[in-house]
């Protein structure tokens, strides 16, 4: 997606900040794909919560060392949508609105027939089929405010951000980059971090459905260390009990998730295919098997997938999100 607030431009970076870490990936060229410069940065808690900035004069600090540190000063940028922030939902509207109409219409429409918990969105859509009396779209919108407040962050590094994103096309690009999508698939998204968790349900390359949660983070639970490659890994050192729970609530959501798509979002009932998982938390295999036991669904991950299939330019398995990022314009999601 591209937020109507902004305009491509060339020699792009792509960078993803979430509420605990900066990461950067710069392609060299896409075909064959191969990455010229990639790192990341841990962020305390306390500067970036639920996807919305809370210390920008420390988060502009921390911003202008990685850009000394990963020589990135006054490029152009792709960045992403904080997951907490944004909104995807199907609206339809009267079949008679033109398609160059319809983002002038939901304009007028908002806070009347069409409600978002923001009164002033930036918003792309997507068409997604007409009967004789209404058209179907999907909406993705996000809260201007906050938004903007990531542009001025970048502006004020003498960064230029250029496009947004959103994390479930992102890596859906990836998945699609490994060459193992399947027809007539209905792929439920599970991006496990230490931080967060997002679902999001597609069908083809289009996400219906998005939910995100928050996980209890503190720091003083985990061990964080930078390995030889640059790469942050995560040791969990909490009260296990604690995150026990937290991956049960998970697997609630999940389970309403998939009974919203089967009893809700389809005229007949559908089931999903595939489960993709991918995430930084440490203990994504166990969370792997259990969702695969619990739900009796295939589960693929996004790691392994990526390094049996050899196709993203040898790139940590942290960075790819932002590598998706990169594709973007580039690959046909």
């Amino acid at each position: 997606m591209a937020f109507s607030l902004l305009t491509p431009k060339k020699r792009i970076i792509n960078i993803i900040l979430n509420d605990h870490s900066i990461r950067y990936v710069e392609l060299k060229q896409p075909q064959p794909l191969t990455v010229l410069k990639w790192g990341e940065h841990p962020l305390p808690p306390g500067i970036i919560h639920d996807g919305k900035i809370a210390d920008q004069e420390n988060l502009v600090n921390i911003l202008e060392e990685c850009m000394d540190e990963w020589k990135i000063s006054r490029r152009s940028i792709r960045f992403v949508v904080p997951d907490p922030l944004v909104i995807i939902r199907k609206v339809s509207i009267p079949a008679e609105i033109e398609d160059d109409e319809i983002k002038g219409y939901l304009y007028l429409e908002l806070g009347s027939t069409i409600h978002l918990p923001y009164e002033e969105p930036v918003f792309d859509i997507h068409l997604m089929g007409t009967n004789d009396n209404t058209k179907d779209i999907l909406l993705f919108a996000a809260p201007e405010e906050q938004v903007l407040e990531y542009v001025q962050l970048f502006h004020r590094v003498k960064l230029h951000p250029v496009a947004a994103d959103i994390s479930p096309l992102a890596l859906y690009r990836i998945y699609h980059q490994l060459g193992v999508t399947e027809q007539d698939e209905a792929l439920f998204t599970v991006q496990f971090d230490v931080s967060s968790v997002n679902l999001c349900i597609f069908e083809g390359t289009v996400p219906l459905v998005m939910r995100q949660f928050s996980l209890p983070f503190m720091l003083e639970d985990w061990e964080m260390r930078t390995n030889s490659l640059g790469v942050i890994e995560y040791n969990f050192v909490g009260g296990e009990e604690e995150l026990f729970l937290s991956l049960e609530e998970i697997y609630r959501e999940i389970s309403k998730l998939l009974d919203f798509y089967k009893y809700s979002l389809k005229e007949k009932q559908k089931e999903i295919t595939k489960f993709l998982l991918y995430g930084d938390h440490p203990m994504l295999k166990i969370i792997e098997e259990q969702v695969g036991e619990r739900f009796e669904i295939p589960v693929s991950n996004l790691y392994k997938e990526a390094h049996s299939k050899g196709k993203t330019g040898g790139i940590s398995n942290n960075l790819l999100l932002v590598l998706g990022l990169a594709l973007k314009g580039v690959s046909s999601c």
